[in-house]
């Protein structure tokens, strides 16, 4: 007997987050945990480093951004690798990657040693984040995307602000070594579960016409309730079939021509501030007057708080899309403007630096909550891992235009002004792509596939 014509697009978009979703967003929520920490510790450790190993600042800032240029390269690499072989076996290889080589990290006894590993290790979490992004948005509803990504993305912002407190405890006692390794022995663990619960994509397989068996048998495991077989035919009604592999100018078709640069250019603003503030920002305290301990608290808080803005605001990225992530980074710039030029007692100081830093983490929430959402399934993977990837071209520039600055003798407290713009940039680019969005959603709505005996969405 011929079997039914399955939509995927309207199977998943009908249905309700079931205990599959929880489950597939408790995993790589965990793993972005360790994510954060491993990207991060760096900035907490760097003093400890700087005292024991004689690097000077610029040495630190070529370290800082070793790590972000081998996440950028791995970004390009490890989501071209996932659009071809799939996404759960590159999440899994880069996973245990930048476990091991975390683990590697604290065993470096030189400046050179620790510029290898550090580049070394961004080639692994380059690649793991956009992945496990697209894993996610094509299991859940396309109404819940950008809240699914803020969660999953809270576990990398909580992973950043454990990093202070976990060195303040551990550096001081064993030598900054003993936090790489706490952090590589949790993201061995990490990848460990992954193994055990985390599926294949079923609409990146569809959207690569393979082998319909396999994707009933997930089908079978992850939503028992659709009652598949593998004779059905599997489609996706919006979006078209193919086995070609990724080419760079299929990020530049259609509406993507406008899509593309706006949020390039965005995420590349918003990853320079909020890698100039997490790589310096402990520093920048320091040189202040404030306490080392201090340093580290203020930005674990900063970062913690940063993160619930952006989950706060992700219901209604839902709702309104874009124009919903222009809100932080424009409200950031008159705090920012207003700490760097104005002087200001400590107890002001403080609650408005951070203020300042938690709108514009909220901000980079929001872009990158839709860095892969307006991407066809077939190069979701790609999409996203390349516009995170361009995003380090900030994330490289920021330690550095960091390191160059202090080093000119601009007083400190200066550069929260001077980095502003950033913001304003990201607010720009926000309220450009939801224009994009809104003039094109009815023209893509009439492009999709009609679709014939479809599996009946859930009541």
């Amino acid at each position: 007997m011929a079997g039914r014509t399955v939509d995927i697009s309207a199977l998943i978009d009908g249905r309700r987050l079931g205990p599959f979703n929880y489950k597939l967003i408790v995993l790589s929520w965990l793993i972005t945990v360790f994510d954060g920490f491993d990207m991060m510790m760096i900035s907490f450790t760097a003093p400890y480093m700087r005292d024991q190993l004689k690097l000077d600042q610029l040495m630190l800032g070529n370290l800082f951004s070793a790590g972000l240029l081998g996440m950028l390269l791995g970004g390009f690499f490890f989501s071209w690798l996932g659009d071809q072989i799939g996404r759960r076996p590159t999440v899994l290889l880069t996973s245990f990657l930048f476990g091991l080589l975390t683990i590697a990290t604290g065993f470096a006894g030189s400046y050179e040693g620790l510029l290898a590993l550090r580049f070394l290790d961004g080639l692994a979490i380059g690649g793991m984040l956009p992945l496990a992004w697209a894993l996610n948005i094509e299991f859940v509803p396309s109404r819940m995307r950008s809240t699914v990504v803020t969660v999953i993305m809270l576990g990398y912002s909580i992973g950043t602000s454990i990093a202070g407190p976990m060195t303040v405890l551990l550096a001081p006692r064993f030598g900054w070594p003993a936090v790489f390794f706490a952090g590589g022995g949790g993201s061995l663990l990490a990848a460990g579960l992954l193994c055990w619960g985390l599926p294949e994509s079923v609409r990146f397989l569809v959207s690569r016409g393979r082998d319909p068996a396999r994707i009933a048998g997930i089908l079978k495991r992850v939503m028992p309730e659709a009652g598949v077989d593998a004779e059905d035919r599997f489609i996706l009604s919006n979006e078209v079939v193919t086995r070609e592999p990724f080419k760079p100018r299929q990020l530049f078709e259609g509406r993507l021509l406008k899509l593309t640069p706006l949020l390039w250019v965005g995420y590349i603003a918003s990853t320079l501030a909020v890698y100039f503030g997490a790589n310096w920002g402990p520093i920048v305290l320091e040189s202040m007057s404030f306490t080392r301990d201090t340093a580290a608290y203020v930005a674990s808080i900063a970062s913690a708080l940063g993160a619930l803005f952006g989950l706060l605001l992700m219901r209604f990225t839902d709702r309104k899309g874009a124009l919903a992530v222009a809100v932080y980074p424009l409200l950031a710039v008159p705090v920012l403007v207003f700490v760097g030029l104005v002087r200001l007692s400590p107890s002001v100081f403080l609650p408005l630096q951070v203020l300042g830093s938690v709108l514009v983490a909220g901000g980079h929430f929001g872009i990158l909550s839709i860095a892969s959402i307006y991407y066809p399934t077939a190069i979701r993977a790609s999409g996203g891992g390349w516009a995170t990837s361009v995003a380090k071209v900030g994330g490289i520039a920021g330690p550095i235009l960091g390191g160059v600055v202090l080093a000119a003798g601009l007083p400190a407290v200066r550069t929260y002004a001077l980095f502003a713009v950033c913001p304003v940039i990201l607010g720009v680019c926000a309220i450009g792509i939801a224009r994009v969005v809104r003039r094109t959603a009815a023209p893509a709505a009439a492009q999709a596939l009609p679709a014939a005996d479809l599996i009946p969405r859930e009541s």
